[in-house]
């Protein structure tokens, strides 16, 4: 993968990180809103070491919640499985997502 294919690496935040930063609860959107941007459904992440599989995958964020101990995203991604792709859908701490 080229330079910048590498999420985390080029000195990104995370989801997390810049969601504590900016004093806005997050969204449905990669993006947390702000003042005067609309939340936009399904957006495309990173997914950061998953529980089942260590490592980076594409990822597609469908909402946002809020639960004890932080913001969590509900994701869909393919990660490689013992026969062929497999398609999961999790909850995961917003640490582990970064926009694409």
């Amino acid at each position: 993968m080229a330079g910048g294919m590498h999420p985390g690496r080029s000195g990104r935040r995370s989801l997390g990180e810049r969601a504590l930063d900016s004093g806005v609860a997050p969204g449905p959107s990669a993006v947390p809103p702000g003042p005067g941007r609309e939340p936009a459904e399904g957006r495309h992440c990173w997914v950061h070491d998953p529980p089942e599989a260590p490592g980076t995958w594409p990822g597609l964020l469908v909402e946002w919640q809020q639960r004890p101990g932080g913001w969590h995203g509900r994701v869909t991604y393919a990660v490689s499985g013992q026969y062929g792709p497999a398609l999961v859908e999790a909850w995961l701490p917003a640490a582990r997502l970064e926009p694409r």
